[in-house]
């Protein structure tokens, strides 16, 4: 849909739904906030993943091993309880506060990282769609490359087969979730770039004759193919670092009970450790339950992998340097992060830049190259917000609040304007004189009924679940009794509020604009009823 309109009316997101209504042009302003809020937290995430980079070249990485103390004594208490990947993510890069209340101080290495991120931005974007179609080539074939490097090289790892079978074994109990449902919704509008109001702004340079039902058709499917494809190298990863990670917990408990009943060392193995253990909790079991042994079972170290960025920054982090070669394989996999993200960057970029273009709010002696700067320029500064020891809390905030429930909203809207206000019978006309074929019944479904509905349940569900539970975070705090474990903390009320302006703000837009052209219809109609009155000269 977004394909098809913005070809039809060349125009960007602001554009395309006034020139449909007047009364819908919040719709474009509330595309171009998301578009800006998100770009400066997604950049973020750049910038940590251009700290790895440079990282990934040391020998060894440097988040292989914990660093001494002061006292050279012994290892970093911090890092001895937890890890050495969670020690490198939390305190050497992200320096993080154990509270959002707590803000700490900007941290340089991350300002750079930041301003390195948002020049290569600008750089790729400085000439429009000039450069990003150059730039384009490489951001998006690059990360097949990678992504088949380490699909061969995971196969091969043992626990690979765990990682897949896990990936593959549906959770039926999920579906209940109404969360679940948002997540799965909000990632299709970030793989896809839904709502952002980029896909129209790029869709808006096709030729007018472009066939946009194959390029949604082509799009689609290798979002999809693309998602599975590199589930597979992931999913292969986290069964290799999941059995790792069973087979310690194993040796450590066969260390113990070598010790404590005077076993030889090549007695008890990881073959026929369930049977020793058997064994010895049959003949003995007062004194096996006072080892205070480890519960080593593989489906729980499966379910403990990491999402989002922990995903990156800890799991992978973690197999890599148990991988033969690591430096390469760090530096190949930050690589391919940068590509993928940069890529969406364009999209994000493209969607504020178009709709201040529409808005005419550029004055025409300003350089678009000027303007575009100052936009990265603008972007770097609010979002150094992130660079703060409690940043990685406010990046979870915009995650969880700006790139969620305002995409639903925006995508409802959007869905209704088209069907009913611009109306469907005349954009099935525009698709058949762009691309030679009437919508066939699937996509007439999915418009009029099947996508609203969808989206306005999983909206409601989200509503009322959110509604239901205090909102928590999960801290970071080596004072915590049961560290590392996450402190799981609720917002303070300030913080809340913020949320739920995040969650508002955005679409705000959409009402209040719409309010204020009804505004001046009716302060119109007034006076021309006025001008009329024969009476009101007398």
């Amino acid at each position: 849909m977004e394909l098809a309109i913005g070809q039809r009316l060349r125009m960007g997101s602001v554009g395309v739904w006034n020139s449909i209504s007047p009364y819908l042009g919040g719709l474009g302003v509330a595309s171009l906030v998301v578009s800006f809020l998100v770009g400066l937290f997604y950049n973020m995430i750049l910038a940590w993943i251009l700290w790895y980079f440079f990282h990934s070249f040391q020998n060894p990485l440097p988040w292989r091993d914990c660093p001494l103390n002061l006292n050279r004594t012994g290892w970093v208490s911090e890092c001895e309880k937890s890890s050495s990947v969670n020690y490198f993510w939390y305190r050497e890069t992200l320096n993080i506060t154990p509270n959002i209340e707590t803000s700490g101080s900007v941290q340089w290495w991350l300002v750079l990282c930041l301003a390195s991120a948002w020049c290569l931005v600008y750089i790729c974007f400085i000439r429009g769609i000039e450069t990003i179609g150059k730039a384009i080539y490489v951001t998006a074939t690059f990360p097949y490359l990678v992504l088949t490097i380490f699909l061969v090289r995971s196969l091969t790892l043992a626990g690979a087969t765990d990682g897949l079978i896990y990936l593959f074994t549906p959770n039926w109990e999920t579906l209940k979730n109404p969360e679940v449902w948002l997540d799965a919704a909000t990632q299709i509008f970030f793989s896809l770039s839904l709502a952002f109001g980029g896909l129209i702004a790029f869709s808006s340079y096709n030729a007018q004759k472009n066939n946009c039902e194959r390029d949604a058709l082509i799009v689609g499917c290798v979002n999809s193919f693309t998602s599975i494809y590199a589930s597979i190298p992931i999913f292969a990863i986290l069964g290799f670092k999941a059995n790792e990670n069973y087979n310690d917990c194993k040796n450590w408990n066969i260390l113990t009970l070598t010790n404590s009943f005077n076993i030889g060392d090549e007695n008890i193995t990881l073959e026929n450790y369930d049977d020793w253990f058997k064994y010895l909790n049959t003949t003995d079991p007062s004194e096996v339950k006072s080892l205070n042994l480890k519960t080593c079972n593989l489906q729980t170290f499966l379910d403990q992998s990491a999402s989002g960025t922990g995903l990156a920054f800890i799991v992978f982090t973690e197999a890599v340097i148990k991988m033969p070669g690591s430096q390469v394989w760090a530096v190949l996999f930050f690589i391919m992060l940068f590509s993928l993200g940069l890529s969406s960057m364009f999209g994000n970029l493209e969607g504020v830049l178009t709709p201040l273009l529409d808005l005419h709010m550029i004055p025409p002696w300003i350089p678009k190259e000027i303007f575009t700067g100052l936009i990265c320029l603008t972007s770097f500064t609010v979002a150094l917000i992130f660079t703060l020891g409690s940043g990685n809390y406010w990046l979870e905030i915009f995650n969880s609040y700006v790139g969620s429930m305002p995409l639903l909203i925006i995508a409802f809207f959007e869905i209704i304007s088209v069907v009913y206000i611009y109306g469907i019978n005349k954009f099935n006309d525009d698709i058949e004189w762009m691309s030679g074929r009437r919508p066939n019944i699937y996509w007439q479904a999915t418009w009029r009924f099947i996508s609203p509905f969808m989206l306005l349940v999983v909206f409601v569900a989200y509503v009322v679940v959110e509604a239901e539970k205090q909102p928590t975070y999960n801290a970071w705090n080596p004072d915590y009794v049961q560290f590392p474990l996450a402190d799981v903390q609720p917002y303070p009320e300030w913080v809340f509020v913020i949320c739920v302006l995040l969650s508002v703000l955005p679409v705000v837009s959409i009402p209040l604009v719409a309010l204020y052209k009804l505004m001046g219809f009716l302060k119109k109609y007034i006076m021309n009823r006025h001008n009329q009155n024969p009476y009101t000269n007398e």
